[in-house]
């Protein structure tokens, strides 16, 4: 077995199950009660320290070990067994010895995990470990049956304790100490309270936590909540109850802030200015998108990517794992959560923003305790922050409630943190900027928020000048990120659009913002060229031309033609383009050395300032150099959306040669006319788009 230190690892990590530990090999007679009774020793020691939970089956075990410690003793003492014909042990011995072994160092491993890091953990698995602790309590009943006691020579005084000791296994402690069972009868009514709009008696609440659970400041109750949910998040362990641990993390957070305030928590910082952020290491990068991976799922093939991009890659309608190109025989993905971690462990390390997942997303609903928990938790921080006391604290915890769930975001937004948060917005202090802009992005990914967001007066103005003027780097690209997600409402786009700075500061964002800065900017233009109504305003504010200098960019150059294809359908938009000689040359180079999905975009934007330019526009679309042959490529080697949007291009741009005497003829540089024609004919019987 391993040390002490080793022990206490596996305790953290997971409880062990019968027949995991190996009975010892080559240890006999004499060396065998050697070992067994250092062993026995140490469960002794781990038995008499206090523990929180328990405490009845860690008595058991202290006095078990204590009577089996006074029996090897003895025998350790005595040169051999009078009454055995070899001068080793009983053969029966030798085996109950050896099972005992096995038995102490799992029953040591389970004292360990109740000594763990995490009183809330142990709480909510209780029910198991003590099951656990029943466990050995029954094996050890059996192998006191066993033990040839008689044969070993023993006193009387040690046989009276073998005996005791043997019906003492036979009639094992309470699986559920008494003080546990109360403790949790007492949680479960605050749970309750919760949800019949009754919160906890804070003197209560005090002894609970502090007396009983031994929490008694925000950063320990803060550590708690962290550690549980991680556990959670992770699911290396089955719970007894994943309702519970749900509602106990909501509990817990709402006694950090109801008992201890807002601080002693985590540092309140916000990202400042600083430079680039650092390059991450290939292997946390996506295959597809080469950006590191926020959400890192696995395919049936075992390679990784990142959710976001595997999930286009399929809806494109590929069946194939786009590194290696094996089919793949089902489409579900399956979560990396070690890879995850790392990737956390590597921004933490490095100073990058990660936000991970939401905890719980892809899980359960949250149960109704843990709702009606949260909701008490967001009025409390929602009345500090209006009472401009600890703003940032309230504004980062906030943004963190609101970060978890759906339901989370309902009950914060309706306890009126938006009017609270918008006042944030205009702080001079760029941790508390932060946090709020941040905590109304998260408030705004559910749909009925948003028109909250955008009916509280001032805020959509107070969101832009974020984005504008905002303290830190994070500040304003999370302002961005909030028009973004603002502008998936078709009817929110008119307004975001007229709202003074908001194009402009998503076009600087776009020229100069961070990778993840740039994508969000040119996510949320997307968004807003949708709209008829939008391109003038789009032109004037300089949008178009950001547009056109992002399609020399690698990381949205894809992005940018789609949203130029959008923008090319309003007559502005498409006269912008034809002035900007960079516009055609940047679509050509896309469609050139762009992924499928940017040659599809490019080809759709060409086509649209075809259509809507007229007879002039598509002239000079159909003058230009090696368009015919980058063409003909996408026939053949394109998506299927691609092909059909190139051979429309191919017939308009025919129509207007041959309308047009001074071109003699669409400039087609192919060697194989005839092949050509045949793939053009086959898509003429797929609808033009």
């Amino acid at each position: 077995m391993g040390s002490s230190r080793e022990v206490a690892l596996m305790a953290g990590r997971k409880l062990p199950q019968a027949g995991s530990l190996i009975p010892p090999v080559g240890l006999a007679d004499l060396a065998l009660v050697g070992a067994l009774a250092n062993t026995t020793e140490e469960l002794a020691a781990a038995a008499a320290a206090p523990l929180k939970f328990h405490r009845a089956n860690a008595r058991f075990l202290f006095r078990a070990a204590k009577i089996l410690s006074a029996v090897l003793e003895f025998l350790c003492q005595s040169s051999s067994p009078r009454n055995s014909p070899s001068p080793g042990l009983p053969r029966a011995a030798n085996a109950c010895f050896r099972e005992l072994y096995v038995l102490f160092h799992r029953a040591r491993i389970v004292l360990d995990y109740c000594g763990g890091p995490s009183r809330l953990w142990l709480f909510v698995n209780n029910s198991r470990v003590a099951a656990h602790f029943h466990d050995v309590a029954q094996e050890m009943a059996t192998l006191m049956d066993v033990l040839p006691a008689r044969e070993l020579a023993l006193d009387d005084d040690l046989l009276e304790q073998i005996e005791l000791l043997r019906r003492q296994s036979h009639r094992p402690p309470p699986s559920l100490d008494p003080r546990d069972d109360a403790l949790r009868r007492r949680v479960s009514a605050f749970l309750d309270g919760f949800c019949n709009g009754q919160p906890p008696d804070p003197a209560t609440l005090h002894r609970v936590f502090v007396a009983e659970l031994g929490i008694r400041d925000a950063a320990s109750c803060r550590a708690e909540i962290d550690f549980l949910e991680e556990r959670i998040h992770a699911q290396e362990d089955d719970l007894d109850d994943p309702a519970l641990a749900h509602a106990v993390v909501a509990l817990a957070r709402y006694a950090r802030f109801a008992l201890f305030g807002l601080t002693g928590g985590r540092p309140v910082a916000a990202a400042a200015d600083s430079p680039a952020e650092p390059a991450p290491p290939k292997e946390l990068c996506c295959p597809i998108s080469l950006d590191l991976m926020r959400d890192p799922v696995v395919v049936a093939t075992g390679q990784t990517y990142d959710r976001a991009a595997i999930a286009q890659w399929l809806d494109e309608g590929h069946r194939t794992c786009p590194t290696s190109g094996q089919p793949l025989a089902h489409t579900r993905l399956v979560p990396n959560r070690a890879l995850r971690n790392l990737i956390a462990q590597w921004c933490a390390a490095s100073g990058v923003p990660y936000d991970s997942p939401a905890l719980g997303a892809a899980s359960l609903p949250i149960p109704p305790a843990a709702a009606a928990a949260n909701r008490a938790t967001a009025r409390l921080l929602v009345q500090q922050l209006a009472r401009g006391s600890a703003v940032a604290e309230s504004a980062r915890e906030l943004r963190l409630l609101a970060r978890a769930g759906q339901e989370n975001r309902r009950c914060v937004a309706e306890e009126g943190a938006v009017p609270a948060l918008r006042r944030v917005l205009r702080s001079p202090d760029p941790a508390a900027q932060a946090h709020a802009v941040t905590a109304i992005l998260n408030l705004s990914l559910l749909d009925s928020n948003r028109g909250l967001i955008m009916r509280e007066p001032g805020c959509l103005h107070s969101i832009v000048l974020v984005s504008t003027r905002g303290l830190t780097v994070e500040a304003r690209e999370n302002a961005a990120a909030v028009l973004f997600s603002l502008s998936a409402v078709h009817g929110y786009k008119p307004p975001i659009a007229a709202e003074p700075g908001a194009l402009e500061s998503l076009a600087a964002l776009l020229r100069g913002g961070t990778s993840g800065g740039k994508k969000d900017a040119v996510a949320a233009l997307f968004n807003l060229a949708a709209h008829p109504q939008t391109s003038d305003r789009m032109v004037e504010s300089g949008v178009a031309a950001a547009l056109v200098a992002a399609l020399g960019t690698e990381v949205v150059a894809e992005e940018a033609a789609a949203a130029l294809a959008l923008l090319a359908r309003q007559p502005a938009g498409t006269a912008a383009l034809s002035a900007d000689p960079r516009a055609l040359s940047g679509l050509l180079g896309l469609m050139r050395r762009g992924s499928p999905r940017g040659k599809e975009n490019a080809v759709a934007a060409l086509l649209e300032i075809c259509r809507t330019g007229g007879a002039a526009a598509a002239q000079r679309v159909a003058r230009a150099p090696a368009l015919g042959s980058l063409v003909q490529t996408i026939l053949f080697t394109g998506t299927k959306r691609a092909r059909r949007k190139a051979a429309s291009l191919v017939r308009l741009c025919r129509r207007t040669a041959a309308a047009s005497p001074l071109t003699g003829g669409w400039p087609m540089p192919l060697g194989g006319a005839a092949e050509f024609s045949s793939v053009l004919d086959s898509s003429a019987a797929v609808p033009a788009t």
